[in-house]
């Protein structure tokens, strides 16, 4: 970006986190010490006024839970309009926010978010994994389920070819919902050992009737092969049009992270970049199959362990906004690559929020915005 001129007042940069999680702590860190020593301030938003990232934000409110897209769409423009704000990098409810670019432009927010077009393609596990196996990409054997006898059918597949099975949504809900399906019987080492995410075949298989019995709505799950390890998770920067700026790939070892020197693997997420023309921040995971790495999830946002690329000499966040501002990421470096990190916890102070906080917005509330979407 441009610096300012002699004498000028320096220009501050308004820059949205909605639906902040814990990363955006580091995210807006990494914003702050931008290496064009641009001012920026950060905007937080998320469903509970009580997120530890919301203390991270210049400016904090609380957003909508469990509205429409339309209605979420009203409540972001109207909160771009209320604050000026530049750019709005969301994590979530891209559905609702992708079709209205346009917009956002016209009240001079820049959306950093790839075409609808893809973002519907990619909230949905299946379209995602018959798009991928079309272009060439390999993916692991999959099955969609509905109700308990589909998931029995299908768990007996799996099981039958010497597989575990798990069971996921299908659609946009991140890590949540995820079980491996285990139908043997607890040992004490079981106990004595961390949780982990289990369920037996039986128990999810009623859920699912129960809850469709009473008149619940039941969504789409996605049933597979639990995948071997290492996953793998590549960070990209790419251009409007799927054009790969650059991209970081960390494996995952419990608490460490190796930032690894993989073409073979990064060309996966460079073809499926190109393809479905993912723009600015977009994240590919993998893992293996029979001693082949096969897709696991393609995602058109940034993941939340983006600011772990910043120990391989990359400001990614910045470099997104600058190409979304002027169409120039900036002077990149090769990613220093081949290193080993650990996550570790952290702890920060907590001050009362800069700005009061806005109540929740209501569903109501929100579709009485003014100037309704078109």
């Amino acid at each position: 970006m441009p610096p300012c001129p002699t004498g000028a007042s320096p220009i501050t940069l308004r820059i949205w986190l909605s639906s902040a999680g814990v990363a955006a702590t580091e995210v807006a860190r990494m914003l702050r010490e931008n290496p064009d020593a641009t001012d920026v301030r950060i905007y937080g938003t998320n469903i509970s006024r009580h997120a530890p990232a919301l203390a991270a934000c210049d400016v904090a409110e609380v957003e909508p839970h469990r509205v429409s897209n339309a209605a979420y769409a009203e409540f972001a423009l109207d909160f771009c309009r209320r604050h000026a704000i530049d750019v709005l990098i969301p994590p979530r409810r891209l559905g609702a926010l992708a079709p209205y670019a346009d917009a956002f432009a016209a009240v001079g927010t820049k959306l950093m978010c790839s075409p609808a077009a893809a973002v519907d393609t990619l909230t949905s596990k299946t379209l995602t994994y018959e798009a991928a196996q079309a272009i060439g990409v390999p993916v692991p054997p999959w099955w969609i389920v509905s109700d308990g006898a589909q998931l029995r059918a299908a768990a007996r597949e799996i099981t039958g070819a010497g597989s575990t099975a798990c069971i996921k949504p299908a659609g946009e809900f991140s890590a949540f919902g995820f079980r491996i399906l285990d139908d043997e019987p607890l040992r004490m080492q079981d106990l004595l050992a961390p949780a982990r995410p289990l369920a037996s075949v039986g128990a999810v298989a009623d859920a699912l009737d129960r809850a469709a019995d009473q008149g619940e709505s039941v969504p789409e799950f996605i049933v597979m092969p639990y995948l071997d390890d290492p996953e793998v998770s590549i960070d990209c920067l790419s251009a409007p049009g799927g054009a790969m700026v650059t991209c970081v790939a960390r494996s995952k070892d419990g608490r460490y992270r190796h930032l690894l020197d993989a073409p073979a693997l990064t060309a996966i997420a460079q073809r499926l970049v190109s393809h479905f023309q993912l723009a600015y921040l977009s994240n590919v995971q993998l893992r293996h199959w029979h001693g082949r790495p096969v897709l696991l999830e393609a995602n058109p946002r940034a993941s939340a362990g983006l600011f772990q690329t910043a120990y391989a000499g990359v400001n990614l966040p910045w470099a997104a906004v600058r190409l979304l501002l002027t169409g120039d990421p900036g002077r990149l470096e090769p990613p220093r690559l081949g290193g080993r990190i650990a996550v570790t916890e952290t702890v920060m102070a907590i001050t009362p929020p800069p700005q009061p906080f806005a109540p929740p917005v209501s569903a109501g509330a929100v579709a009485a915005c003014p100037a309704p979407l078109g």
